[in-house]
C-alpha cells in the first residue's frame, strides 16, 4: 500500500478561486480587502513569506501594503505603527511577521492588534473564541490542516487525532479545532514518555516539531493520516519535513507531502481570514452607520 498524497496546491488553488469570488462581491460593494504586513528586520524567511503573501492579495485583488521596518525600531514605535493600523479605513487585516528582535514583546504587540483584524488568529480574545467553538479568525496553518483533512472527505467526528508539537501558532490550536469537531484529541511533546505507543494509536497523526524525518514507520499506525507540518532541509541541504516521507508513505493511508502540504494552505487561510475580517469590519461599520 502506498499512501494517497493530499496536495495542498490543488486543495489551495480551488480554495483560492471561491476566494476570488468573495473579493469581487466586496469590491461590487465599494469594498476593496486590504492587508497590511509589518516586517521588521532582514531575515530572509520571513521577507519571502512576506513576498508570497503580497503577491498572492495581488491576484485575488485585494489591497496589500507592506511595511518594512529597521530592526532597531523600538517596541513603543512598532506599538503606534500597529495602533493607526487599527484606525486606518483601509486596512481590514493586520499581520507582525514573526519572530520579532528580542528587545519586542511579541505578547503585547499582538494584544495591541484588533481582534477584528488579526488575521494571524493569535490575538487572546480569538484564541478564546476558538476554544469555545465560537466563529473566530482562526490560526492560519491549522485551519489549513483542518481544511485539508476535510477535503479528503473523511470523517473526523470520533477519529483519533495526536498531535505532536505543543506551540502556540500549531501544536496547541490544533488539537484544539479538531477537538471542535468531535475528535479525541491527545497532545504529546519532548517530555511525553513512550511517545511511539501514543502515535500508533492515532487516526490522525499531525506532526509539527521542527526535526528533520523525525517521524519513521515505528510511530504510524498502518492506513493512518499523517500531516506534516514540518519545514527542514535535509543533510543535502533538500527540503523536508518531521517525517521520514519515502518510507512513511508506505503504510499510511493519506500522507502531505513536504514541500507542497500544509505550506500552501497557510498563506491560503491567511487570505480567507482577510476576505473574512473585510466582510465583518464594513458590516459593523454599515450597521453603525444607520444607526
Amino acid at each position: 500500500m502506498v499512501a494517497a498524497l493530499i496536495n495542498g496546491k490543488e486543495v489551495s488553488i480551488s480554495i483560492r478561486e471561491e476566494l476570488k469570488q468573495g473579493v469581487t462581491e466586496l469590491r461590487n460593494q465599494g469594498v476593496i480587502p486590504g492587508l497590511a504586513v509589518v516586517l521588521v528586520g532582514e531575515d530572509s524567511a520571513s521577507r519571502t513569506y512576506v513576498n508570497s503573501k503580497h503577491k498572492a492579495c495581488n491576484e485575488l485583488g485585494m489591497y496589500s501594503e507592506v511595511i518594512e521596518l529597521e530592526d532597531t525600531i523600538t517596541e513603543d514605535e512598532l506599538l503606534t505603527i500597529v495602533k493607526r493600523l487599527n484606525d486606518d479605513q483601509q486596512i481590514h487585516g493586520i499581520l507582525v511577521q514573526l519572530p520579532l528582535p528580542k528587545h519586542i514583546s511579541e505578547t503585547k504587540v499582538i494584544e495591541t492588534i484588533s481582534p477584528l483584524k488579526d488575521v494571524d488568529g493569535f490575538h487572546p480574545i480569538n484564541i478564546g473564541r476558538m476554544m469555545t467553538n465560537q466563529d473566530a479568525l482562526l490560526p492560519c496553518t491549522p485551519f489549513g490542516i483542518l481544511k485539508l483533512i476535510e477535503n479528503i472527505n473523511i470523517p473526523i467526528n470520533g477519529k483519533h487525532v495526536v498531535v505532536i508539537g505543543r506551540s502556540n501558532i500549531v501544536g496547541k490550536p490544533v488539537g484544539q479545532l479538531f477537538l471542535n469537531e468531535n475528535a479525541t484529541v491527545t497532545y504529546t511533546h519532548s517530555h511525553t514518555t513512550d511517545l511511539k505507543n501514543i502515535t500508533k494509536q492515532a487516526d490522525i497523526l499531525i506532526v509539527a516539531i521542527g526535526v528533520a524525518k523525525l517521524i519513521t514507520t515505528d510511530f504510524v499506525k498502518e492506513g493512518a493520516i499523517v500531516i506534516d507540518v514540518g519545514m527542514n532541509r535535509d543533510e543535502n541541504g533538500k527540503l523536508c519535513g518531521d517525517v521520514d516521507f519515502e518510507n512513511v508513505k508506505n503504510i499510511a493511508g493519506h500522507i502531505t507531502p513536504v514541500p507542497g502540504g500544509v505550506g500552501p494552505m497557510t498563506i491560503t487561510m491567511l487570505l480567507h481570514n482577510t476576505l473574512k475580517a473585510a466582510s465583518q469590519i464594513e458590516h459593523k461599520y454599515n450597521l453603525s452607520m444607520k444607526l
